[in-house]
């Protein structure tokens, strides 16, 4: 019997990363704007959230969790986050388009090796970066499925999950 031959490591580029995040992003984007202004932050369903808290949670995460990567720094969520809760479709937009901005500003300055750190984000969760990174990607695709049952159940046809 032969032994097997080692499976060469497997690694992707941080802006490979950045890349598959914003499409993400992106497509979270376009759920918000699917939502009839009164549903953003008014309808809800089984005692889940309106999908524009959501939206406020997973902007919230982003804004403060690129500047806790690049600088260490997780305490401005406490202290002013990335600005008011929104109450419209324009509020939550901007912020997310600040907050896709800022990633796009932030990423450069992140070594790669500050990837592999042990950190402890918001001051609660402790992990390697690069697996804090992936639960907000994998929130925010949770988060999103959720909108996708509210505008199924609005009537509306949310946008193609494939399309990032």
């Amino acid at each position: 019997m032969t032994s097997p031959s080692p499976v060469p490591s497997f690694r992707i580029g941080t802006e490979f990363l950045r890349e598959h995040w914003q499409g993400h992003r992106l497509l979270t984007r376009r759920m918000i704007e699917a939502f009839p202004a009164d549903a953003l932050f008014g309808y809800s369903l089984g005692g889940m959230r309106p999908f524009g808290e959501m939206a406020f949670e997973l902007v919230s995460m982003a804004d403060v969790g690129v500047q806790g990567i690049a600088t260490g720094d997780w305490n401005q969520l406490a202290h002013h986050g990335p600005g008011p809760r929104p109450a419209t479709h324009d509020a939550i937009l901007a912020l997310w388009d600040a907050t896709t901005a800022r990633i796009d500003a932030l990423w450069p300055t992140i070594p790669p090796e500050r990837f592999e750190a042990v950190d402890k984000a918001f001051g609660q969760w402790e992990g390697v970066i690069y697996g804090l990174l992936f639960y907000w990607i994998d929130n925010e695709i949770h988060h999103r499925g959720q909108g996708y049952v509210y505008l199924r159940a609005l009537g509306l046809d949310p946008p193609a999950f494939w399309e990032r």
